[in-house]
């Protein structure tokens, strides 16, 4: 168990009048014990109290933790599994619920009165994770520093007569060879108009002169995630596009200069929004401003209008104002930034300067 770790979750369940909960995300459970388990369809899930009287709930099936420290539940498919998950429970107090606790295992415990009530808890979890420790910082910026040194390999691959494709396939050697573990995410390469599709996968898109080259690409290292997008150009590039570059370069530098503890999520967003609409582009600008980053690719967080959370130090999540003009052109350029006790770190060092490849 990580000790520090569930005091911290178990203290914000205090806050919210908790004093159990039952976790059932894989990469939560990760995150609080150390043990790595995809269980698919079969019940995995980690019970937290706060009398100490935790329990781990697995299959027989799986692997058994290393000396993980609290009581384990062992069950075989056949088993009463419900059943046995609430003779843990404290039937005398209401129960926290992870939002990933599907149906078919929530409702025989709601139906059996294992509690005296289910709240969904997963902020506790999702809070905690979103502020990262030294260890977590550590491996977000070796994660990070690979997805650097990958996106100068990547510019290199851009040539005459290349297709989306073909310079997707040969992302994941160049990130293996870097150290990286695999893709955080299918990476993203868009050539032209189908940089407009935030989203758009490599296609068989043949690179032409005047073309934006868009990068949206992470790797996984040490079980962590980077993030990042750079918007390149071929041979040219117009004064249409150059301005929509500068405009979102602005957007994205404009954001990271505010960010220090206190600033509010939803008001980064804004600097970056606002400044986008008064260039005349803010339709086209179809996205949060960014997400929060981790275990996983997208965490629990938003920098976005729907969040006013302050930041804290600890927090990491991506800054990703873009521009998208359907049948036209795209333009994002995305970083990750750690927020630090009196400002903020910027992850990622690949320059933001407009780049037209020869």
């Amino acid at each position: 168990m990580k000790e520090n770790r569930v005091k911290r979750v178990l203290d914000a369940l205090e806050d919210m009048g908790l004093t159990q909960m039952l976790i059932t995300d894989p990469m939560s459970i990760y995150y609080l014990t150390g043990y790595c388990n995809q269980p698919f369809e079969r019940f995995f899930g980690l019970l937290l109290r706060r009398d100490g009287a935790h329990a781990f709930f697995l299959n027989r099936l799986f692997p058994a933790p290393e000396n993980s420290g609290i009581t384990e539940v062992w069950y075989a498919d056949t088993d009463p599994v419900t059943e046995l998950v609430a003779k843990y429970v404290d039937h005398d107090a209401p129960l926290g619920v992870d939002k990933e606790l599907t149906a078919r295992f929530l409702l025989p415990l709601m139906e059996g009165k294992a509690a005296t009530g289910f709240v969904n808890s997963s902020l506790a979890v999702d809070k905690t994770r979103g502020i990262k420790d030294a260890e977590e910082q550590e491996k977000m910026r070796a994660a990070s520093a690979i997805n650097d040194a990958a996106m100068a390999q990547f510019r290199g691959l851009v040539h005459a007569g290349v297709t989306e494709r073909e310079i997707g396939d040969r992302m994941l050697q160049i990130y293996l060879d870097l150290g990286a573990d695999g893709f955080s995410f299918p990476p993203l390469v868009a050539f032209g108009a189908n940089a407009a599709d935030p989203h758009h996968e490599p296609d068989d898109t043949v690179l032409r002169e005047g073309d934006c080259v868009l990068f949206d690409v992470g790797c996984v290292k040490d079980g962590y995630c980077s993030d990042m997008t750079r918007t390149f150009y071929y041979k040219t590039v117009s004064d249409h596009c150059r301005e929509i570059y500068e405009t979102v370069r602005a957007a994205n530098e404009a954001a990271e200069a505010l960010i220090r503890p206190g600033v509010r999520l939803c008001d980064l967003d804004a600097a970056a929004r606002d400044l986008i609409t008064a260039k005349g582009y803010g339709p086209a600008f179809n996205h949060r401003l960014g997400h929060f980053i981790g275990l996983k690719e997208h965490e629990y967080g938003d920098v976005s209008a729907a969040f006013d959370w302050p930041v804290e130090p600890g927090m990491i999540f991506s800054i990703e104002p873009g521009v998208y003009l359907t049948g036209d052109t795209g333009v994002r350029v995305e970083d990750l930034v750690l927020v630090t006790e009196d400002g903020v770190e910027l992850l990622n060092n690949y320059p933001h300067g407009l780049d037209v490849i020869e």
